[in-house]
């Protein structure tokens, strides 16, 4: 039982910090799908910290390096979506798609690159973190801590009071929503937007590195994030863009998440000999029925996929 908390909350987290990002995104009016392949670049930055910091440089100062690692290379890649779809009104759809396709791709010819530089008989897409990974980890008893557990509260907080409580947040919310309104008080619309998409690029970026760190001390940058960019959206329009209902929705879909990875720990659900394949399903198969009963009340930001026009009234 404990162990299924433990991943629950791990595998929560990185929906609550990459759904997070989508919504920040979606609130200043571009819708980012890119966000699988952000995840995938953000993890390739941490990833490369963890191998090439020295990891006897202290716990905090490698916690604070590969997360610095996971946001410059998330916002960097974020950047794309903002000027295709903000400066050039690209069709933000088809970028995002893009982006998830690149993403995975540019990361294994990377990390292959780098791999066969190193020694020219290894082609893999795998980066070793084994050492440095002891750094985000602390052991309370049998319960296995994330550091990653606390930064995304943090963000968590941060983000409600960003979006309700300052200037910031409201104008962006007003740029999603009557762009056009925003703009005749005096709100620069192409700014708030590329500031939700750059924000979306860093709290992406982190979800990435959180994701690979959950359970392994290695990576094959081929196997991408599993679909979990695109269960962050779930997450995101379950929770109706608001940071609150997207943590309790994070929680439902990190346990069923977190299923997959312990039911052979319960003898109850190993008795009805259900195949592992479909509770790893489960997630994905829970996102399609409660999407279904629920996108049609669904309240998404007005102007969202829109390319601003200042000139439409």
């Amino acid at each position: 039982m404990l162990l299924l908390v433990q991943y629950t909350l791990i595998f929560a987290s990185v929906l609550i910090l990459v759904a997070l990002g989508g919504c920040f995104s979606e609130h200043s009016g571009v819708i980012n799908l890119g966000l699988e392949g952000i995840m995938v670049i953000g993890a390739l930055g941490g990833a490369l910290m963890m191998r090439y910091v020295p990891a006897d440089i202290g716990a905090f100062a490698m916690i604070l390096l590969v997360m610095l690692g996971a946001i410059v290379f998330g916002v960097v890649y974020s950047s794309l979506l903002g000027v295709a779809s903000i400066n050039f009104k690209a069709d933000q759809t088809l970028v995002g798609t893009a982006m998830n396709l690149l993403g995975t791709a540019g990361a294994t010819v990377i990390v292959k690159a780098i791999n066969t530089a190193a020694n020219p008989d290894d082609v893999s897409s795998t980066i070793l973190y084994v050492d440095a990974k002891k750094s985000f980890i602390v052991n309370i008893g049998d319960f296995e801590f994330n550091w990653f557990m606390v930064i995304t509260v943090i963000a968590l907080v941060a983000a409600y009071v960003t979006l309700y409580k300052t200037k910031f947040g409201l104008r962006l919310m007003a740029c999603g929503e009557h762009p056009q309104a925003a703009d005749s008080v005096g709100i620069n619309v192409y700014k708030m937007r590329w500031a939700g998409v750059l924000i979306s690029g860093m709290l992406g970026g982190l979800g990435g590195i959180c994701y690979i760190l959950a359970g392994v001390s290695e990576w094959k940058f081929e196997n991408g994030v599993a679909g979990f960019g695109f269960l962050s959206l779930a997450v995101m329009i379950f929770g109706q863009w608001k940071p609150g209902r997207i943590a309790l929705a994070a929680l439902i879909f990190g346990f069923f998440r977190a299923l997959a990875n312990v039911y052979f720990g319960f003898d109850f659900l190993v008795s009805l000999n259900i195949p592992g394949s479909v509770y790893n399903m489960m997630p994905y198969i829970i996102s399609l029925i409660v999407l279904a009963f629920t996108s049609r009340h669904s309240r998404a930001p007005k102007a969202e996929g829109i390319p601003y026009d200042k000139g439409q009234r």
